[in-house]
């Protein structure tokens, strides 16, 4: 196992010298071609605005609230219990909501929209059926759904869409297209602009959170319920997506509910105790929240949330275009993706301080996941960076590994040519100090560091002293200690330390240059050999910690007072 991390790590550190910098242009190339892709085939990245966008939707401290004009008259369970005595388990005869009708338009609401589906007679009673067919008939702000069945069985059905009542046809539009859907069984119903489709379609994960508000299909414009009742009620309706996002008011029951029996008892009754003008210019929904009716569905609110509570949020919505709208789409998300890449790529690159950098990248993801969170309060807007920001933290995380992993497999002392058993091994010390009007500070002794390990040929260990330190360490400046540790059985062991010392000592100027130092920096380094035994009386951690401070010692004494051929000086 020892072996096997041995070589794991020179082969690191080989492919980390032969690559150097250029493994972040290669991975943040893979990341690029991986966004295009994505973009252009799976849109795996365009459909992860979810669950953050569930949160913020939800926890949101500046909410808009549900429109006073919006009354739900709710057939609750307190409904079904107070009319089952008379008219029996639901639905009810057509009767009942006539009059319910027929009643309330003496206070002149705006609108009466049914989240009902009435696909079929009432064989058992006609009679109920014919009056409440003569009182829609009657009544012009009545709105009803139509349910659009799969479209996969449209060449099925022998209803054509020129048969819908006010359906839009496009100019390329085919005149004997056929569709599967379900109308208002009554003819009263079945007028224009008083229909419209009420399909609420989840998302993959099962959670609602737009609204289909038309079909645009064989070159028909099929309108939903919300835009239908919005269009009559003077909403904003230009540029509605086809696939609006519900700017929720709320959690479940934000909107005026009304039990549906109180208020039928009281419209049909001599004494009336409510109020005359409950109704008037309110859009009024007629729907259920009781569990046994199963109109409960999932959305981004709630696990259990009123369908018709759904009508009600797409109907405020279009009427006051108040809509969400995402920042989203290929453009967007190709430009964002790659811009954080990049950006994050640069920064591993040009070796940019990685404490900084880290909080840096750290603190950006969370400002730009806060900017879509205040976006989303103060507007109508949804910033999506979710998948810009995932793609960021994916490279910043195979980054980073790779910063770390090839830190350590060219700072370990993989010492060459020494066996387990030998009683003393060879050491080469390399000083650098570095006399500047201005001190390098931490930023710039990191990046020296880095420089250096990359130009490096074989295994050693590179430390940096501060010249802004405290205390003693102060007055060492700014300096930089390099250490091959080798077997000396084999001169060329010592050779190869010797040639990569030169190397470094060669590359110092140009490196020291890159840091914008004054031209009148100087740089005096200085080399010394020594050995270190390894028997197994000096395998004690004090004993070889003496040892290196002894030869770091007689290093900079060299260093600062030996012979002028020994210590040499780069202006």
């Amino acid at each position: 196992m020892i072996k096997l991390k041995l070589l794991l790590g020179q082969w690191l550190a080989k492919l980390t010298r032969k690559l150097k910098n250029n493994f972040y242009i290669y991975l943040a190339t893979l990341f690029t071609l991986l966004v295009l892709l994505d973009a252009s085939v799976f849109s795996v990245g365009l459909n992860m605005r979810d669950k953050a966008f569930d949160f913020m939707v939800k926890h949101r401290v500046i909410q808009p609230n549900a429109d006073p004009q919006i009354v739900i008259v709710d057939i609750n369970e307190a409904s079904l219990a107070a009319f089952a005595k008379d008219y029996g388990r639901w639905p009810w005869p057509r009767q009942v909501l006539g009059e319910f009708v027929e009643n309330i338009q003496a206070q002149k609401p705006k609108a009466v929209v049914f989240d009902i589906l009435f696909s079929d007679a009432d064989i058992y009673n006609p009679d109920s059926d014919a009056y409440f067919n003569d009182v829609i008939g009657a009544s012009d702000n009545v709105f009803f759904p139509i349910l659009r069945l799969d479209p996969s069985q449209d060449h099925l059905s022998q209803l054509k869409y020129a048969q819908i009542p006010g359906i839009r046809a496009n100019p390329e539009h085919h005149q004997n297209a056929t569709i599967a859907a379900v109308l208002p069984f009554f003819e009263g119903a079945q007028k224009a602009n008083r229909l419209g489709t009420n399909n609420v379609y989840p998302d993959n994960d099962g959670i609602v959170r737009e609204y289909r508000i038309y079909h645009s299909e064989e070159g028909w414009h099929l309108p939903s319920l919300p835009e239908a009742v919005g269009t009559y009620a003077g909403g904003s309706l230009s540029d509605l997506p086809q696939n609006m996002l519900i700017n929720w008011r709320g959690k479940p029951f934000s909107y005026q509910y009304v039990t549906f029996s109180d208020v039928f008892t009281d419209l049909t009754s001599q004494n009336k105790t409510r109020s005359q003008s409950e109704f008037t210019d309110k859009i009024v929904i007629i729907g259920s929240t009781a569990a046994g009716l199963f109109d409960i569905k999932p959305t981004a609110m709630d696990k259990q949330f009123p369908g018709v509570e759904i009508l009600a949020t797409a109907i405020d919505n279009v009427k006051h275009g108040d809509y969400l709208k995402v920042w989203r789409g290929k453009t967007p998300y190709i430009i964002l993706s790659l811009l954080l890449i990049w950006a994050t790529t640069l920064a591993f690159y040009f070796k940019v301080d990685r404490d900084k950098f880290n909080s840096i990248f750290t603190g950006s993801q969370v400002g730009l996941l806060a900017l879509s969170y205040i976006g989303i309060n103060v507007s109508n807007t949804y910033l999506d960076l979710t998948a810009p920001i995932l793609w960021a933290v994916a490279l910043f995380g195979i980054a980073k590994i790779y910063a770390l992993a090839t830190d350590r497999a060219l700072q370990r002392w993989l010492t060459f040519g020494v066996q387990a058993n030998a009683d003393h091994s060879g050491v080469l010390m390399l000083a650098a100090i570095i006399e500047s009007d201005e001190p390098l500070g931490d930023t710039a002794m990191k990046k020296l560091k880095r420089k250096l390990e990359l130009t490096s040929y074989t295994p050693n260990s590179i430390e940096v002293l501060l010249g802004t330190q405290t205390g003693i360490w102060g007055l060492f400046g700014d300096m930089v200690v390099i250490s091959w540790i080798y077997s000396d059985e084999k001169p060329e062991y010592q050779m190869t330390a010797k040639q990569d010392a030169q190397r470094l000592i060669d590359s110092l100027s140009g490196y020291v240059e890159s840091l914008g130092l004054p031209k009148q920096t100087v740089i005096r380094y200085a080399t010394h050999e020594g050995k270190l035994l390894q028997s197994n009386q000096t395998a004690d951690s004090q004993i070889l910690g003496a040892q290196w401070r002894t030869l770091f010692a007689q290093l900079i004494i060299q260093l600062e007072h030996g012979q002028p051929e020994e210590v040499k000086e780069i202006v």
